[in-house]
């Protein structure tokens, strides 16, 4: 399982996603679940993704090949794509096409794999836009109503974002706001765990502005997840009924 978050804010994009995977109890390992593509002060592209690991990695691959490629053009390569709608519907088919054809090599055991991935970025002279692309390739994005995107295990650090974040939201409280969104999981989920990926992206930077791997035993990430647990016990004893 894994928890990957991204906000869509006036000053720009925050991003955050956890590191763990596992196939059983005894079968955990660490991979990056976010993968930053740039060119600075031109463009950048951000994913984060969930969901099979086979399934993410070769849509990865697959994307950095067609990038790659000597005949890229604006049609298959994200860093040529004219908006970021048009790289959104290349990862998009990408996904799609590899779920498609692991699904088959899987049909005859009677399994499937599937994921889903988070876009965000920005090119030169366009609009920052954020994406959550699902395993069929189709995908929504984030809003003025809805500036926050989730995929993996999102239940448990929604009600935090559900409170708090809107377009308005400062870069400095997005932060906070996801990495609490996390600590929130992280203590709800043992399948979600550290280290954790952030990025920043200030909006008309086309470029990551702040990026940070957050190791298990930060000191800071401590403080603020027991700040944030006794904030909530305080206010509980204050409450009336």
């Amino acid at each position: 399982m894994t928890y990957c978050v991204g906000l869509l804010l006036n000053d720009g994009a925050v991003l955050l996603s956890d590191t763990r995977t596992n196939a059983g109890f005894d079968n955990i390992a660490i991979y990056r679940k976010m993968f930053i593509f740039e060119e600075p002060g031109e463009r950048v592209i951000t994913i984060l993704t969930a969901g099979s690991l086979s399934v993410t990695q070769t849509t990865i691959a697959r994307l950095r090949d067609a990038m790659n490629h000597p005949d890229a053009d604006e049609d298959s390569s994200i860093m040529k794509a004219p908006t970021m709608l048009k790289a959104a519907e290349i990862i998009g088919n990408m996904l799609a096409k590899v779920r498609a054809d692991i699904d088959d090599k899987l049909s005859a055991m009677r399994q499937g794999a599937s994921a889903s991935l988070i876009v965000a970025g920005q090119r030169k002279g366009g609009e920052m836009r954020m994406f959550l692309i699902y395993p069929e390739g189709n995908f929504i994005e984030a809003t003025e109503d809805t500036p926050f995107l989730q995929i993996g295990e999102h239940k448990y650090g929604k009600p935090i974002l559900d409170r708090v974040v809107t377009m308005d939201t400062s870069m400095a409280d997005a932060q906070k706001a996801v990495l609490l969104s996390m600590d929130s999981t992280l203590r709800s989920n043992l399948s979600v765990g550290m280290p954790l990926d952030m990025a920043v992206i200030e909006r008309d930077a086309c470029r990551v502005t702040l990026r940070r791997r957050i190791e298990a035993g930060d000191e800071g990430f401590r403080a603020m997840s027991e700040g944030w647990s006794q904030a909530l016990r305080d206010g509980f004893s204050q409450i009336k009924i």
